[in-house]
């Protein structure tokens, strides 16, 4: 008896405007198996998942869920056919409860039944292994909590194929193997599950079978048990990709920053910052791990003069001359001595680059006070433009192009290519490689590592822990502000920082 797919797409276009996201493209889901779907940026891979989750329609091609043709054109129709995606960014109301939110816009008849809701959210809990009070407000839960919730969401309303965008992007490895125990759990139970990922040693752990985009357009699929992440990444880029992180170790490291005490208090009195010391050399490149809202990005923040800082000292030793104090000190009489901030928020646009201009433009921010008189010197910052467009291959018709108009991680590629280019002694990024494929995030692992070994302090705030281990030579763990250990990158175990991110543990080394 020929087995029916859960999810079959077939010849699926989806244009914008003139920009083709998914060019005719096939794909199969079963019931009771875990599909990786894998892609660089802009291969297509959200878009062809919300054609599924009904918040694309496509312009051409059929959608048949369990056999039968299915027309899916809002999230409604989506549940409607038992198929729920779980979001990268969670739409969750604060101030409600567990059990409210995973409720919130059903119309199950008469008046909401709380208890009854709570009842059957813990046996929902129960059956798959999640650990989560239904009555226990979102304000008050971790990131993971607040992705089961998500997760809980899709089940109460009855789906069995569910889709999970980049489900481990913000989730210590303690919590990823609690995920990954319960998609398990669930594909034992039938569920049909789709795992967008980047992270390549996820989807040979997690998956059965492997489906490759690239640029658009469908390249295979394979079984998991056949493939390597070698193989995998050539699907994904189309060439040959060497995927090992190159760590040199610099000859006489120097001490350029030693923070000293430093403790932050956000607008409302909050303590963002507890007591943090710790000494960044010249010559290394010092991790900084911590699950999300941990502080580090009150930390760089701090450093870069942008946070105010309530107590302690930033001792800044630039090469060859005697340390001075930072704190108190403006961002540009910072950024003057040496100290450079990459650092890549959530609102890149908002934060790092002006939207309205080009490559060029935005390069001039960093130089348009070396032009002489009341003329601003185009020619370098139009050089450094085109080198960061070569270097890094960003997707634009040219220079001019407003920034705002390119994809999240061209906007990347843009803004940490400009500061890399600025060479300064100190080097702070955080979350330089988000959003980015993983044929980009190596070069920025090299460009990295070249900073280095030119004598450059560099403070690499990052969310994979296995990066982390390969690319620094010591990681420094925040926990709720304080620092919980600083570890030797080359001897330190996954498990260890993921013990420290949750403050359980407490090794700390020079």
């Amino acid at each position: 008896m020929e087995t029916v797919c859960a999810i079959e797409m077939r010849n699926i276009t989806k244009r914008f405007g003139s920009v083709t996201a998914n060019d005719h493209i096939d794909f199969s889901l079963n019931h009771g198996e875990i599909l990786a779907l894998l892609g660089e940026n802009g291969s297509g891979k959200t878009t062809l998942m919300n054609m599924l989750a009904g918040i694309y329609f496509p312009d051409e091609g059929e959608i048949f869920v369990n056999g039968k043709p299915a027309s899916i054109r809002s999230p409604k129709d989506a549940y409607d056919n038992r198929i729920g995606m779980i979001h990268q960014h969670y739409k969750l109301v604060d101030v409600f409860t567990a059990a409210e939110n995973i409720v919130l816009g059903l119309h199950e008849g008469g008046k909401l039944n709380i208890k009854a809701a709570n009842e059957k959210v813990r046996a929902i809990c129960e059956k798959y292994g999640f650990d989560i009070d239904p009555t226990q407000k979102i304000y008050d839960m971790s990131v993971s909590q607040k992705q089961t919730v998500e997760i809980i969401k899709v089940l109460y309303r009855g789906a069995d194929i569910l889709i999970l965008d980049e489900p481990t992007a913000v989730l210590t490895p303690q919590e990823t193997d609690k995920l990954f125990a319960i998609l398990r759990n669930m594909k034992a139970d039938g569920k049909a599950i789709v795992i967008i990922t980047h992270k390549l040693h996820e989807v040979m752990d997690l998956s059965d079978r492997v489906t490759v985009l690239r640029k658009g357009e469908y390249i295979g699929t394979v079984p998991t048990s056949d493939t390597s992440p070698q193989a995998l990444t050539d699907m994904m880029v189309g060439r040959a990709v060497t995927l090992n992180i190159d760590r040199p170790r610099y000859e006489h490291p120097e001490q350029r920053l030693e923070l000293q005490g430093v403790t932050c208090f956000d607008a409302e009195g909050v303590k963002k910052l507890d007591n943090v010391s710790f000494t960044a050399l010249g010559g290394e490149i010092l991790g900084i791990a911590g699950i999300a809202g941990s502080g580090q990005k009150e930390l760089l923040e701090a450093i870069a003069g942008l946070y105010p800082i309530s107590s302690g000292s930033i001792l800044y030793s630039p090469e060859g001359k005697a340390p001075s104090n930072l704190v108190g000190k403006t961002p540009m009489q910072i950024k003057k001595a040496g100290v450079a901030m990459a650092f890549v928020p959530e609102d890149r646009l908002g934060m790092g680059l002006v939207g309205s201009m080009g490559m060029t433009g935005n390069m001039m921010l960093r130089s348009w006070r070396k032009g002489k008189g009341i003329f601003v010197n185009r020619k370098d910052p139009n050089a450094l433009a085109l080198q960061v467009w070569k270097d890094l291959e960003v997707v634009t018709p040219s220079t001019e192009f407003p920034v705002r108009r390119l994809s999240g991680g061209n906007v990347q590629k843009v803004l940490v290519g400009r500061e890399i280019a600025s060479s300064p002694s100190v080097l702070m990024t955080a979350y330089a490689v988000r959003g980015l494929d993983i044929n980009t995030s190596y070069t920025i692992y090299n460009l990295m590592t070249e900073q280095k070994m030119r004598g450059t302090a560099v403070l690499f705030v990052g969310e994979d822990l296995d990066v982390l281990l390969e690319l620094c030579d010591r990681i420094l763990v925040l926990c709720g502000g304080k620092v919980s250990g600083i570890v030797d990158a080359r001897t330190a175990s996954k498990e260890e920082i993921g013990l420290l991110m949750t403050h359980i543990g407490g090794k700390e080394e020079a």
